[in-house]
């Protein structure tokens, strides 16, 4: 029997003229902690509110389970839980009561209720809040009701869309906690902004951007792949324009990327990202020694997750052309519109 829980092929979404998803494929496999990352209008609502069978697909397949979205929508969600980033309470509802209420929405009925229940509360640490009605609780306490009503019929999947939307750090840890423990047990598909915690939770991550898959791999193997990280470089103008300066750095050999970070009275700072594992520390100081410019600061950043999001998610947003690219090279591409 295969392990693959979630395999999409390509999916593809189109509004009008405006492709949300474009031939999206991936796989996620029994026991996988997958983080799905993307900046906002990248897709990953989109993708994810095909897997629950919220919307179709214009073209594209998926299975959940073994259960195709198109023929057999119920299977699918009856192999879900699901937690969008709004999170449906009803909060008049005491909390017994809204799980009660989802556990009958589950087709759980009696002595197979109780327990089911009874072991969500447990595993989001509800005891102490069953009696209070739902708008009584902070942030936090919300967001465990919410993956409580996911988890009450033993889904084997869970689809989290910004389960730490809005919380502060101490209830994030207690969620990204809750998850990580939840994700040995069941396939996850954890959607976020918070890099730091796709780090410490997740298997393995999904970059999408402008519809498209930039990126599959684990946490690890990204940042690896990333090499050396972006080199900070700061200038004394000495009357030359922004413009000449990103020149000079841009003809520097294994260049990427160089983007304008900062501008203050006769000084500029510049990100110079690699395109492969060479330090381009010494060849910046000797371009800026032949083209006699005054370099007052230059530091090699650690890689991490964020840079490499940033990169890809920016590549994909800029215009190809040969050589390396400048922030100017963005003026031609299209601007990025709200994830449907």
């Amino acid at each position: 029997m295969s392990d693959v829980m979630i395999e999409a092929r390509d999916l593809t979404k189109i509004y009008g003229e405006y492709r949300a998803i474009d031939k999206v494929s991936f796989e996620v496999r029994k026991g996988e902690v997958l983080g799905f990352l993307g900046p906002n209008g990248a897709g990953k609502t989109t993708t994810m509110k095909i897997l629950t069978c919220f919307i179709a697909p214009t073209d594209g397949t998926a299975k959940v389970n073994g259960c195709d979205v198109f023929e057999d929508s119920l299977g699918v969600r009856k192999a879900i839980g699901y937690l969008p980033e709004s999170t449906p309470l009803y909060v008049e509802m005491m909390v017994l009561e809204y799980l009660e209420w989802a556990a009958r929405m589950r087709g759980l009925r009696g002595e197979e209720a109780n327990k089911a229940i009874k072991r969500v509360v447990e595993e989001t640490a509800l005891g102490d809040v069953l009696a209070k009605e739902i708008r009584e609780l902070s942030k936090g306490y919300r967001q465990r009701v919410g993956l409580a009503q996911a988890l009450v019929h033993l889904p084997p999947i869970l689809i989290l869309d910004e389960p730490m939307s809005g919380l502060d750090p101490n209830q994030a840890i207690e969620i990204r906690d809750l998850i990580t423990t939840i994700g040995k047990e069941r396939t996850v598909i954890l959607s976020t902004h918070n890099l730091a915690e796709v780090q410490v939770s997740c298997d393995r991550v999904l970059i999408i951007a402008k519809g498209k898959i930039v990126a599959d791999d684990t946490p690890q193997a990204l940042t690896d792949r990333g090499g050396k990280g972006r080199v900070v470089v700061s200038f004394v103008k000495n009357g030359k324009s922004e413009a000449e300066l990103r020149e000079i750095l841009g003809r520097v050999s294994g260049t990427d990327l160089v983007r304008p970070i900062d501008s203050l009275a006769g000084e500029i700072s510049f990100e110079v990202v690699p395109s492969g594992t060479t330090d381009l520390r010494p060849s910046i100081f000797r371009a800026a020694v032949e083209n006699n410019v005054t370099l007052i600061g230059l530091r090699q950043e650690s890689q991490n997750l964020e840079n490499i999001f940033r990169d890809l998610t920016t590549s994909a947003d800029t215009s190809k052309k040969s050589g390396p690219k400048s922030e100017s090279a963005k003026s031609g591409s299209s601007s990025e519109s709200k994830d449907a």
